[in-house]
């Protein structure tokens, strides 16, 4: 990513309507990382599901510091519940950006199996926490106390739970793979000419020269 940010970009490439000042390029990457504007003004519904699934993923990922955190802080306490509707969300997005898939010509023609996958993968990880939260309870403080151990590598009993140990494992597979997969699409919003390019005035030189 380094290497890439470092290679010169010869052509002006922004996408109109484009601003016309770098105050306006970051604005414009702001709105697109945290709007998803571009995608908006494209498809409503994909917009829907996919800026619900970001942002109930984000509470989620929150809710787990209950996991990793020494001490507890009041405020992660307090994501106890809206983590618990944040999943919900999280899984009926992902439905929908599935659903998309299946169901839409256009997009399931360019579809691939690493596709269906990732975002199968994610359900798992999904209804699989839901499902330890609701159907098949586990310890939650033998579980906490299992991830602070395997974080200074002195670890103690994880408690016995067959959905507990798909549920670690899904997420284990997740972050192997996520580094090589399609889901590594935030950093190029930063590194698009099409987007942190400003549109070109009279003032400046072809860039041939």
């Amino acid at each position: 990513m380094v290497i890439y940010a470092r290679i010169p970009v010869r052509y002006l490439l922004p996408i109109a309507p484009a601003p016309q000042s770098y105050g306006g390029v970051v604005l414009r990457i702001l709105r697109e990382a945290l709007f998803f504007e571009s995608l908006f003004r494209a498809n409503k519904w994909t917009w829907f599901f996919g800026w619900i699934f970001h942002y109930a993923l984000l509470v989620v990922l929150l809710r787990h510091l209950f996991f990793v955190t020494w001490s507890l802080e009041p405020w992660v306490i307090m994501l106890f519940f809206p983590g618990d509707v944040a999943a919900w969300l999280m899984i009926g997005s992902l439905l929908g950006l599935l659903g998309r898939r299946i169901f839409v010509d256009r997009v399931r023609y360019i579809s691939t199996v690493s596709d269906y996958a990732m975002l199968i993968l994610i359900l798992l990880i999904g209804i699989t926490g839901l499902a330890l939260r609701y159907k098949v309870p586990v310890d939650i403080m033998a579980t906490r106390e299992f991830m602070l151990g395997l974080m200074k590598l002195d670890l103690s009993d994880l408690p016995r739970n067959g959905v507990l140990y798909l549920h670690l494992a899904s997420v284990v597979i997740l972050v192997i793979v996520f580094p090589f997969s399609k889901l590594v699409h935030f950093p190029g919003y930063f590194f698009s000419p099409s987007h942190n390019q400003k549109y070109p005035n009279a003032k400046m030189k072809n860039l041939s020269e």
